[in-house]
């Protein structure tokens, strides 16, 4: 099963950017904006544990810090990655502990995931 084509997603105040789908395999699946600067890749493996991530990778172009007349492309990437043994857990469980995480990081307008990009641990 794959996800729908396409994705989209909402950064900040920003409107929604779709994300037409760029690729597909086994267990894998890429989405990427008109402009490149928004993917969204989304992959499974089946080895002894059961792994599972989404990868949201965003570019811009903003001024080099070192030559103010010059712009660079910079990018940022944030992960979710779920790591399950084969068995022992079921869906719902793996969704509750998901669902767990995300709720603390999002507290509080996202004050712990303030904390962890501040370098709080």
């Amino acid at each position: 099963m794959a996800f729908n084509d396409p994705q989209s997603i909402k950064i900040g105040a920003d409107a929604a950017v779709p994300l037409p789908r760029t690729g597909s395999g086994v267990n894998t699946g890429a989405f990427k904006s008109n402009d490149s600067n928004i993917q969204l890749d989304v992959q499974s493996a089946y080895n002894k544990r059961t792994q599972r991530s989404v990868r949201l990778t965003h570019s811009k172009i903003a001024p080099d810090p070192l030559v103010s007349s010059q712009n660079i492309k910079y990018s940022m990437s944030a992960y979710l990655r779920v790591d399950t043994p084969v068995t022992g857990y079921t869906v719902d469980e793996q969704k509750a502990i998901v669902e767990a995480i995300i709720a603390w990081a999002t507290a509080n307008s996202g004050a712990n995931i303030t904390k962890l990009l501040g370098g709080e641990n």
